[in-house]
């Protein structure tokens, strides 16, 4: 745990100290919430949903927010190669996957970081949260939206060794994942073909869920959500640590 906490507080700290970074993560989830959100507001429909388009847009926005910043988290696996700091850790006596998991909960931890200061900004523009319960199962699917991708992203970084190369190949999966989640239109108005994309699109229920805990409703059923995002999660820490086990120095 002394491996997981020590990894973690690292990825923390560097995050923290870098304004530069948690300020620039901000510019396209407020791009869309504001000019998207205000520009559609009176366009789009949504009222048997949600009582305007923007309350409907931020919990799309926040997970937005979150997925950006976890699945990016990868990049530091690709950072400490060059550098030498993996190479360290991985001679070290300590398990590959403590080292993974402090390397997830970090990423995780700063994409939930991200995503509530999005969330905060959101309620400047009109949102009102139901109740604190409701927004803690917000937090809920935050985190495990956040653990899932930046599983998700050291996985990809253990394959690879460029840093150019993880940036394209993340940006070939974020955009699909992101724009087939039903964060910025109601599911049922989509064609049936990306209706069906859209609910195999795991990120999809951590979308639903955050959109019940920000306002109380939802287009599917939040216990559904966290079970299939629960899974994903599960699955994709498996599949990080296997493939970081595995990496070479």
């Amino acid at each position: 745990m002394d491996v997981i906490y020590t990894i973690w507080l690292r990825n923390v700290k560097r995050y923290l100290r870098s304004k530069s970074r948690i300020v620039g993560s901000l510019g396209m989830p407020l791009f869309f919430l504001i000019i998207l959100g205000f520009g559609l507001n009176s366009v789009v429909n949504i009222s048997n949903i949600s009582g305007n388009y923007v309350e409907f847009l931020v919990p799309g926005i926040v997970a937005m927010s979150v997925l950006f910043t976890s699945i990016f988290a990868g990049i530091q696996i690709i950072w400490d190669k060059q550098f030498g700091f993996l190479k360290e850790t991985l001679v070290a006596p300590i398990s590959r996957t403590e080292i993974m998991l402090g390397q997830t909960f970090g990423g995780a931890t700063t994409a939930i970081i991200q995503g509530t200061i999005i969330l905060v900004l959101s309620l400047f523009i009109g949102i009102s949260i139901p109740g604190p319960g409701h927004l803690l199962i917000a937090f809920g699917f935050m985190t495990l939206i956040g653990i899932a991708f930046t599983s998700f992203g050291i996985a990809i970084a253990s394959r690879i060794d460029d840093m150019n190369g993880f940036q394209l190949i993340m940006s070939f999966f974020v955009f699909p994942i992101f724009g087939l989640s039903g964060a910025m239109f109601p599911i049922q108005s989509l064609p049936l073909l990306f209706r069906d994309l859209t609910l195999i699109d795991p990120l999809t229920y951590g979308v639903e869920g955050i959109r019940f805990g920000l306002t109380g409703v939802s287009q599917i059923n939040p216990v559904i959500c966290f079970i299939v995002l629960s899974a994903f999660s599960v699955v994709m820490i498996g599949i990080g640590a296997s493939l970081f086990r595995k990496i070479q120095i």
